[in-house]
């Protein structure tokens, strides 16, 4: 079992993620060879300073704009929307080990006999007509659907039969604009040794191993114990989770990691041992600042994070005004190698302006002239992702 200090442990999540010292990945290439590091990252249509898929990478890429993740998802093809852990963007490579899913959500479909027949209007439409939305096509119909692999439902048609042919695989998102939605024939544009290829891992337990050593690499560090970094994997249970942690360290697939006033033994994946080598050198890493998304992957187990770096994080924006302890739409504000705070920051797309709205600091952060000229830039920087020319901080005078 390696032995590891807070601090170490710390620093491997964030040199691990590219949070620490200078970036590590760059540009489009640095986009997608950081989704294949992590598997899938979260996508959600909200937008306040940019969407949450968009707020990950920004943190993370030298040089990143909105529009290299369009084009890896829509042009390129080599990233594709679906559900991982919830709705996410996953590399196209991994499609045929979601097969299990489609297969689940055909099933689904019997139990709605009338989405056969409009699923071949779907296909008509498409075919003579081009990539829809629910908009461009209004069909006949008053049923309530509920989606099989995530949580959609409705009684609205056109949207349902869209969603569900989603699902199955035969439909794929060709673009977004905002929150709407587009849909082509997935097979115009999956290769067909991805797009038709078998199920990967036969058995269940072939399947959990491999979607748990993925969901450890996208954290980094993880316990077996009840997380939300194991969302949306099916069947796993406590039962199997001790099996599945089990069987990964006798083929020396994870390592235990033992930090320092920590109780549960967390582990790491044995390709991440390298970085573990390099943390226990001592390094001094280059301190940076950065604005962390509400569902980044860095922070997937809110418990374990408070644990490490003493930071309680809840996303409010679900939350009843009234019961907010900070705001609608809130990022945790990473300095160096510590969350030190909160931002609100909300992109004013009409004047171009950046509004900083406030900022929380955690008790005993004293914004010194370091990190006030560290703040600004960070700020700087999000301002020119979110293609705004000013940056207002009266709000906080």
């Amino acid at each position: 079992m390696i032995q590891l200090t807070n601090r170490q442990a710390r620093q491997f999540l964030l040199l691990k993620h590219g949070l620490l010292g200078e970036y590590q990945f760059t540009g489009k290439q640095g986009v997608l060879d950081f989704v294949r590091q992590v598997g899938c990252i979260q996508y959600d249509p909200i937008d306040v300073c940019g969407k949450n898929a968009e707020l990950v990478l920004q943190s993370r890429i030298r040089g990143f704009t909105k529009n290299m993740l369009d084009e890896l998802l829509y042009k390129d093809r080599f990233l594709v929307d679906y559900p991982d852990k919830n709705l996410a963007i996953i590399p196209v490579e991994d499609w045929p080990y979601f097969e299990r899913y489609r297969q689940a959500a055909r099933q689904h479909a019997k139990r709605y006999p009338e989405m056969e027949a409009l699923a071949e209007q779907v296909l008509a439409h498409i075919q003579n007509h081009g990539v829809l939305s629910s908009d461009d096509l209004k069909l006949d119909g008053n049923f309530t659907w509920q989606s099989v692999i995530h949580w959609s439902s409705g009684n609205n048609s056109s949207r349902s039969v869209l969603e569900q042919m989603y699902s199955t695989g035969e439909l794929i998102i060709h673009h977004k604009k905002g929150t709407r939605k587009y849909y082509d024939i997935a097979g115009k544009y999956i290769q067909p040794n991805l797009l038709n290829a078998p199920e990967p891992l036969k058995g269940e337990l072939e399947h959990h191993k491999w979607r748990v050593l993925r969901r450890i690499g996208a954290v980094g560090l993880l316990w077996n114990r009840a997380s939300d970094a194991w969302l949306n994997i099916w069947g796993l249970k406590a039962e199997q989770r001790n099996e599945v942690f089990s069987q990964l360290l006798h083929e020396a697939r994870i390592v235990a990691v033992a930090v320092e006033q920590m109780k549960d033994t967390l582990y790491c994946r044995a390709e991440d041992l390298p970085l573990i080598e390099a943390v226990l050198q001592n390094p001094a890493p280059k301190l940076r600042c950065e604005l962390i998304a509400p569902l980044d992957n860095f922070i997937w187990d809110r418990k374990l994070i408070n644990e490490l770096f003493g930071f309680d994080y809840t996303w409010e924006i679900y939350k009843p005004a009234i019961k907010r302890k900070f705001g609608y739409y809130v990022l945790p504000l990473l300095y160096g190698e510590s969350l030190i705070g909160r931002a609100e920051v909300i992109a004013e797309r009409k004047s171009r302006t950046l509004v900083v709205k406030n900022i929380w600091y955690e008790c005993g952060i004293k914004p010194t002239k370091q990190l006030r000229t560290a703040l600004d830039s960070c700020f700087q920087d999000f301002a020119l992702f979110n293609g705004c020319k000013t940056i207002s901080t009266e709000s906080l005078n």
